[in-house]
């Protein structure tokens, strides 16, 4: 495994302060968290005791979808964006279950869970690991853990799974979401999970949901609940393959639960291809920051 682009911030390690990847690590029953980063966790699960088993159907359905790609679509690169700790079933064992030739990009903003990442994933150079930040798309996809690594003159699923309810409305995620579209081959995939309180038959569980959302205010990273109609809008120039933006729980064949569990999820495909798209590799002008 090839390390690229560390970001030098001591100020970004801060074990007394929680993390929300940590805390994530925690909820899927990992052991790469700190204290603080337990604490964290289990304060949320007492706000919301589904919150476990939401974390697991997000992993079920980033299989699912990993699978789907390499499998069905024939894709053989993947771009994880705040992919946090890798775990058993991560995304490379998936994806070399059904082509051992798949390469990952994993990239996320947290230090620690980058450092353990790399010493997790070994020595491959099919896998990169970087320390990047998911709402700057240039610095990203230039990168050279991504560019080196990724061909973008052809498909890549992009995964976003469980991480775009940590980028604010003033980040402005759906200019985050098209500059990343704009720089993909036709045939690539972008893979979304997020978070929401948007269950109005459910009212207990976005009671439960938003009171544990309000506990990652102590965080780096506080959530922003999105509504269905929201995270819709944002995959505008995206087209749903079906059965389109439904729940986490409701996605994987034989993982359905009677009831949701509190975030949607979608497998999409640009609608069109972009005019602009430059066709060298590495693609990276045109992308906005």
């Amino acid at each position: 495994m090839r390390e690229r682009n560390d970001i030098s911030d001591p100020e970004a390690i801060d074990l007394n302060q929680p993390n929300a990847a940590r805390a994530y690590d925690f909820l899927l029953g990992g052991s790469h968290n700190f204290e603080s980063d337990r604490q964290l966790a289990r304060t949320v699960r007492d706000a919301y005791p589904g919150a476990v088993s939401l974390a697991q159907a997000n992993r079920v359905f980033l299989r699912h979808a990993v699978r789907h790609c390499v499998r069905d679509l024939a894709i053989t690169q993947l771009l994880d964006l705040g992919s946090g700790l890798p775990t058993v079933g991560n995304v490379h064992e998936t994806a070399w279950t059904h082509n051992p030739a798949a390469r990952v990009a994993y990239v996320d903003i947290e230090p620690v869970a980058v450092t353990y990442s790399r010493h997790l994933l070994g020595d491959t150079d099919q896998v990169t690991v970087t320390q990047a930040d998911l709402r700057h798309p240039r610095a990203v996809l230039t990168s050279p853990g991504v560019a080196d690594l990724l061909d973008l003159t052809q498909p890549v699923a992009v995964l976003l799974i469980g991480v775009l309810h940590f980028v604010s409305d003033t980040d402005q995620p759906a200019q985050i979401l098209r500059a990343y579209r704009d720089a993909l081959a036709p045939g690539s995939v972008l893979v979304l999970a997020q978070s929401s309180t948007d269950y109005p038959d459910h009212p207990q569980l976005a009671a439960e949901i938003a009171a544990a959302n309000s506990h990652y205010a102590s965080t780096r990273t506080p959530g922003t609940m999105r509504n269905r109609a929201e995270i819709h809008a944002l995959l505008t120039g995206w087209d749903l393959e079906p059965p389109g933006l439904i729940d986490v729980a409701q996605w994987a064949p034989g993982q359905h639960h009677a009831d949701p569990l509190g975030g949607y999820g979608a497998i999409t495909r640009p609608l069109t291809r972009p005019a602009t798209a430059p066709q060298t590799r590495p693609r990276a002008a045109g992308l906005t920051e």
